[in-house]
């Protein structure tokens, strides 16, 4: 097994993963630092590997697959096997199997309120869907007006909370959204926290309310920064408004300081 994990690609398929790869960065408009962050693996080794000075090897290739939520093979049985799909989570994502969530497999408007300007708010596109490398669902965000803060990771479906959780850890440094389960019309509420940038390198923990709709339920959907005047902004108060008065999440004062 080892050995097979530390065989290289052969020509063919390491020109083949390298230009989706490429093609892929490109799409998402995510760095090379970004893309050997995910993966787990050295940005040297990944460079190497995409300018043909270093062939791919299985392990590396797998680890790319998995933090791209794709598959860079081919599938042709020969030389390229699939990759195998084992259809069921492990318990760190709440052991669910793909046939019982492919009702949230997607593309979602995603709104929160925009952490630069306190009077607008901040819209993009989540994807949802399979990852047959790490047998679980992933999430990637697309669309971003900050493309360079563009977060993907896990997305677990526990039984106990009946709530959604997608996890974004990059080196150790999390950021956490927890969502209801879809309602009537398909919206998930909840909260996202991360952290906000401050003056020069300062960051700041900050919670926030946040919405995911079926892009179905919103064709024409507006993505960016969407201020006061823009026509989409009213509908876009509402939902996130809904947040916090149906309550699908709460915000708790702090404790009153008194001298």
């Amino acid at each position: 097994m080892a050995g097979d994990i530390d065989s290289q690609l052969s020509e063919r398929q390491n020109d083949t993963v390298a230009t989706k790869i490429r093609e892929e960065m490109a799409r998402r408009r995510i760095s090379r630092q970004y893309l050997a962050d995910q993966a787990k693996i050295s940005l040297s080794t990944l460079e190497k590997a995409l300018s043909g000075h270093r062939p791919f090897t299985l392990a590396t290739t797998i680890r790319l697959e998995e933090a791209l939520g794709m598959r860079l093979r081919g599938a042709d049985g020969h030389d390229n096997p699939p990759l195998p799909s084992h259809g069921h989570a492990s318990e760190d994502f709440g052991a669910y199997s793909r046939a019982a969530v492919g009702w949230i497999e997607g593309r979602y408007l995603t709104l929160r309120p925009s952490f630069g300007d306190p009077k607008a708010i901040f819209a993009y596109c989540t994807e949802i869907g399979w990852s047959d490398a790490a047998s679980n669902l992933r999430f990637i965000e697309k669309e971003r007006l900050d493309a360079a803060f563009t977060q993907q990771g896990t997305v677990a479906i526990p039984n106990l909370s009946g709530h959604i959780y997608l996890a974004t850890n990059t080196s150790g440094q999390h950021r956490l959204i927890i969502i209801s389960r879809p309602s009537i019309t398909g919206e998930m509420y909840g909260i996202l926290t991360t952290l906000q940038a401050g003056r020069g390198a300062q960051l700041t923990p900050v919670s926030a309310p946040i919405v995911l709709i079926p892009m179905g339920s919103a064709p024409d959907a507006q993505f960016g920064r969407i201020a006061s005047d823009h026509a989409s902004y009213a509908s876009y108060l509402a939902y996130l408004k809904r947040t916090v008065e149906e309550p699908f999440a709460v915000f708790l004062p702090g404790p009153t300081v008194v001298d």
